[in-house]
């Protein structure tokens, strides 16, 4: 979300994170604009045969089973287990699922406009957007949500599908939210008119120093160049001539958008990254194609472990062709392009279709068969470079001759050790039960006014964290864990 109070900054205050089903997808680097079937479909035996032996079986149920059986759920869950024999980010969504999977990387979502949290039964607004239908009706951080048309929005039933189904809605849609606010003893009633929410995919952008800029991308969605683009030309306008780009925990999202903002980068007509999939439909090769806003200046890039798919695109591109100085950890090493395809029910498949080569002929992907046993906490490769695992079969050289590697994953030049200080059995504590979350929340209410006067600028090089801070966090143990802030 944008930081009103310092144009050059825009920090959202939570990463969108959706279940592990919606995760996956997501993951997956997307293809759009296919053409997925070209003339008359034609069906082999087999696949005939097998289509008859489903629909029999399928019949035989509704038709003989002794108890009544719901067939859309048997259905689901075959389709469910169908796509799991196939790779590991091959899906299906099931219908009422589809709306939230897009919604993850479109530029946009009809809702009231405000990011939550579930603290301790209850749901608490984080933030409600400036301008939008929330802000506008009233509502302000630190509302507690109660009731959405007369449904209790409290409890330990309450959930994210929940809110999410009581709050987003089409647009021009109404809800009657009942309110608890600090200081009022009455609840407050809100008709809110949900309208058209934007959802930024780049969390941050700003100077580090008088020349070196920052900008910080969380998933490749439907506006994650345009946003780019247009940070990219702010930062160059306030004097940036080096460019620090963090794809920490980016996984992955819609290709074309990954290949435009190394085109903003890499000079030439130079081979972005290249597809190959079954027979010729899905082969492609994406070259550099225009004169972008950042072809001369230094680039280092920032990757690890979770940084997957397209963001494999970007630092594969840039580092085959010694664009761009890769810092990090290896990257998670999936390779596989999906294309959406829409069910006549509503529901819809992600199938994977080609596979991802960088320019100098790296596969991506890493094998499917060390899915369950890649655990690089275990194995070393967080703490030290020399675990990190490569087949040195498959060496490759760079624009400048330097080798790298394929077999999974982007291996970065300089590698960065993760942080120890934060993997304690104490602060895992801490975050699982959401104390560390709540008590910024908490804090953040109680000093509205003195947070509001200070710049990022000056919030960044002056807060501290005082030893009765510490303390006052060490008091607290909620009885259970709480959920992420997600945006409504």
């Amino acid at each position: 979300m944008e930081n009103h109070s310092d144009k050059n900054i825009r920090n959202s205050t939570s990463m969108i994170r959706l279940p592990m089903l919606l995760a996956a997808t997501l993951a997956g680097g997307i293809l759009i604009g296919a053409t997925f079937f070209g003339g008359r479909t034609r069906y082999s035996g087999d696949l005939v045969r097998n289509l008859n032996k489903f629909r029999e079986v399928l019949t035989y149920i509704d038709n003989a089973y002794v108890d009544s059986v719901n067939t859309d759920t048997l259905v689901d869950y075959s389709l469910e287990k169908m796509m799991t024999h196939l790779d590991p980010h091959s899906v299906y969504i099931p219908k009422k699922e589809v709306a939230a999977a897009k919604a993850q990387l479109e530029s946009g979502f009809d809702g009231i406009g405000v990011e939550f949290n579930i603290f301790n039964d209850t749901v608490f607004v984080i933030n409600a957007i400036p301008g939008g239908p929330a802000a506008t009706a009233g509502m302000r951080s630190g509302d507690r949500l109660i009731r959405a048309d007369g449904t209790p929005l409290t409890g330990k039933k309450v959930d994210n599908q929940l809110i999410f189904s009581k709050l987003r809605g089409p647009g021009g849609s109404a809800v009657k939210l009942e309110i608890q606010r600090r200081g009022e003893k009455n609840l407050l009633n809100f008709n809110v008119t949900r309208g058209r929410i934007p959802s930024y995919s780049v969390s941050a952008s700003y100077l580090i120093d008088g020349n070196t800029g920052y900008i910080k991308i969380d998933r490749f969605a439907e506006s994650t160049y345009n946003e780019f683009r247009s940070q990219l030309a702010s930062l160059k306008k306030q004097g940036m001539s080096r460019l620090v780009l963090d794809l920490r925990g980016n996984g992955g999202g819609f290709k074309d958008r990954a290949t435009d903002i190394v085109d903003e980068l890499l000079g030439g007509n130079k081979l972005i990254v290249k597809t190959d999939g079954k027979g010729t439909q899905f082969d492609d090769e994406t070259y550099a194609r225009k004169e972008g806003l950042f072809e001369k200046g230094a680039v280092v890039l920032l990757i690890d472990e979770n940084s997957a798919s397209a963001s494999e695109i970007v630092a594969g591109a840039l580092q085959d062709h010694d664009r761009a100085l890769l810092v990090g950890r290896r990257t998670f090493g999936k390779g596989l392009v999906q294309t959406p395809i829409d069910l006549s029910d509503g529901s819809q498949i992600r199938i994977t279709v080609s596979r991802y080569y960088t320019p100098s002929g790296r596969c991506i992907q890493k094998p499917y068969a060390i899915y369950e046993s890649d655990d690089r906490y275990k194995d070393g490769e967080l703490f030290v470079a020399d675990s990190i695992k490569f087949d040195k079969n498959q060496a490759f050289k760079t624009d400048n001759g330097r080798a790298v590697y394929g077999g999974g994953g982007i291996i970065p030049d300089i590698f960065v050790s993760v942080d120890t200080s934060y993997r304690t059995k104490y602060l895992y504590q801490l975050a699982a039960r959401n104390v560390i979350a709540e008590y910024a929340f908490r804090y953040a209410l109680d000093n509205r006014a003195k947070l509001s006067e200070q710049t990022f600028k000056d919030y960044l090089q002056k807060f501290t964290v005082s030893d009765a801070m510490i303390n006052e966090v060490a008091t607290m143990l909620p009885p259970q864990e709480s959920s992420e802030t997600r945006p409504t």
